[in-house]
């Protein structure tokens, strides 16, 4: 799954998945996962197939602004995964996840307004648009503007 999700052209100019990993680096990509939640950076979780356990895709929650009760999450699935859901579907068991942290209140995604496969996932998922933060981010070696997307705790 993670090689396939490396042949994405978008996805490796947005992380630290490099393009057409190799296995190697495909494993060094999966061990800086697991570092995410040993450092306290945030939760990285494989998104499966329910009826066989076959890895699709990735699902995070990143904790960089935890003290002022927010955190950001990300998603990616395997090209050969998408259009079935699968990230709205995970979005939402990590979002739910999410309130179970006390000290968040806001978790919120980041999109480009092109991508409207992320931007049907977040609404799908209960997210709620809330204004263009323009040149927020660099990808692919420019600025870019992105779209913010939040969750809020329910009372």
């Amino acid at each position: 799954m993670v090689r396939n999700l490396s042949t994405d052209s978008y996805v490796p100019l947005t992380g630290s998945l490099v393009p057409h990993a190799t296995v190697e680096q495909g494993l060094d990509w999966i061990n800086r996962q697991h570092e995410r939640l040993i450092t306290g950076i945030g939760y990285s979780f494989c998104i499966s197939a329910v009826e066989d356990d076959r890895a699709l895709g990735q699902v995070g929650l990143w904790l960089g602004a935890l003290e002022h009760g927010r955190a950001t999450a990300g998603y990616g699935v395997a090209p050969e995964a998408r259009g079935h859901g699968v990230a709205a579907q995970a979005l939402l068991a990590l979002t739910a996840f999410a309130w179970t942290l006390p000290p968040l209140h806001r978790v919120e995604l980041y999109i480009e307004a092109w991508n409207v496969a992320s931007v049907r996932t977040a609404e799908t998922a209960g997210y709620q648009r809330e204004g263009v933060l323009r040149r927020h981010q660099a990808i692919g070696g420019r600025r870019v503007d992105m779209t913010i997307y939040a969750a809020l705790r329910p009372d």
